[in-house]
């Protein structure tokens, strides 16, 4: 008995693993997933955030520059001499070497070197949108052929069966060959484009799955209501949203940022280096040593592409009575008067981005203003061809009850039934491109897909 209560536990934790499985395979998918997804399963963009990662990796080992340089070193000297002594030194020293002033190059530099990495940054992050804009479309469209190929489905069926109507008429003698004949082409007509939108949606699907990464088509939980109306976002609104969230914004802001860090390092050029160094040998002919000393020094460099000029010195004991100093200067002109206009360059360049960013911000409310119009736009030809769909559904019922009446043919019924499948295609395809239109104002303040229509509920206010 015991045996068989745990056969039976077994079988129903093995079917509940099976059946919860399944059900995480066929999870619906929305737009945000499938953006995700999307960037995900890219290659390109992986490689490049890796890219990115050992950058930020060799930003953060640059901190080594503010550290004391160590050397060690080891070497043994042989000399062999005829009228003296022959002598083995062997010689063990460490020196160091310190980096005191640099007038904020250094720091400079490294901040550079993170704008730098901000514009990674950027460009990943505009790569990635770009990724998730192309699996997001990809999505709206398999929706719109899905919902065509509904549509072109339920015409086929009435076609088909005014055709059979028609068949029957036709042996009844009321209806003439060429009227069967003509209903015939037309259903096939019909069939073959149906055939047309599948063999797209095949098409789509498959680099849908692809583009995700995903061996399976999986199940969409977004759809497309024709009859829905969203709300439409103020033209300042958007314009204020956009000056702290339009991504090519951002990345002129990083850029200009990244100019000045380069025009403070160009202009930092003239200013002194002091550095300190130090060292402490042992030598001797056999171990253990028995000879030693140290030394301690400083020195200045002058670096500029008109004259290089450095000056140091150093002093040291060598016990038990040995005292050592050393003092050096050194100078050369015009080591590199070319880039003397290093400057020159760096500002011109702050300028042009400087430029760049204004034009940029003053543009935005105007580009935004133009993609609302267009987003109006759009939701007023949806209103108008769900209006002119309403209107072919009462022409299609009226020409049903004129056919009853005699007045007119069933081969113009089934011309009505194509025109009025026409118009819901149309309604379809506006929704659609209503949804587009969503998306561009989505990308132009950085939302996630989706998600517009609750930005617009707690921002506000609304167009009017």
């Amino acid at each position: 008995m015991k045996k068989t209560r745990r056969l039976d536990l077994c079988i129903f934790l093995v079917f509940y693993a099976v059946f919860y499985a399944g059900a995480e395979s066929r999870r619906s998918l929305t737009f945000e997933e499938a953006g995700r997804l999307a960037a995900a399963a890219s290659t390109d963009l992986r490689y490049a955030r890796s890219r990115r990662a050992l950058r930020e990796g060799m930003w953060v080992l640059g901190l080594r520059a503010y550290l004391p340089q160590v050397t060690f070193l080891a070497s043994e000297d042989e000399r062999l001499s005829q009228i003296s002594a022959d002598s083995f030194i062997k010689t063990y020293s460490i020196n160091l070497d310190q980096l005191l002033f640099d007038g904020g190059r250094t720091r400079a530099g490294r901040y550079m070197e993170r704008a730098e990495l901000v514009l990674l940054a950027d460009d990943l992050k505009l790569s990635e949108t770009e990724i998730i804009e192309a699996a997001v479309s990809a999505y709206r469209q398999i929706l719109l052929l899905r919902m065509l190929i509904e549509i072109r489905k339920k015409a086929l069926v009435s076609l088909r069966e005014q055709q059979r109507i028609l068949d029957e008429e036709l042996t009844l003698g009321l209806v003439r060959d060429m009227d069967c004949l003509e209903a015939e082409i037309t259903v096939k007509e019909a069939a073959l484009e149906l055939r047309s939108f599948t063999v797209q949606l095949e098409d789509h699907e498959n680099r849908f799955m692809k583009l995700l990464g995903l061996r399976e088509m999986p199940e969409l939980a977004e759809t497309v209501d024709i009859t829905h109306s969203p709300p439409i976002p103020g033209e300042e609104t958007i314009r204020r949203a956009a000056v702290s969230r339009n991504p090519g914004l951002r990345r002129l802001l990083h850029s200009v940022e990244r100019q000045e860090r380069e025009l403070t390092l160009a202009s930092r050029s003239w200013i002194p280096t002091l550095r300190a160094s130090g060292s402490f040998s042992a030598s001797g002919q056999n171990y253990p040593l028995t000879r030693w000393n140290w030394s301690l020094g400083f020195s200045i460099n002058f670096s500029s592409p008109w004259f290089s000029a450095a000056s140091g010195g150093s002093a040291g004991w060598e016990p038990p009575y040995d005292r050592t100093a050393r003092v050096q200067a050194s100078f050369s002109p015009l080591p590199d008067p070319a880039s003397g206009l290093g400057a020159k360059q760096a500002v011109l360049a702050l300028a042009l981005e400087q430029e760049n960013y204004q034009d940029r911000l003053e543009g935005l409310g105007k580009e935004g203003a133009a993609i609302i119009r267009s987003l109006a736009l759009r939701e007023q030809r949806r209103a108008l061809t769900v209006e002119a769909l309403n209107l072919a559904a009462e022409k299609y019922r009226l020409n049903e009850v004129l056919l009853e009446l005699g007045r007119i043919t069933r081969i113009e019924l089934m011309e009505e039934r194509l025109e009025y499948e026409q118009k819901e295609m149309e309604a379809t395809e506006a929704a659609v491109a209503l949804l587009e239109a969503q998306g561009v104002l989505e990308r132009f303040i950085d939302l996630t897909p989706g998600t517009l229509e609750k930005f617009v509920k707690e921002e506000g206010p609304l167009q009017h």
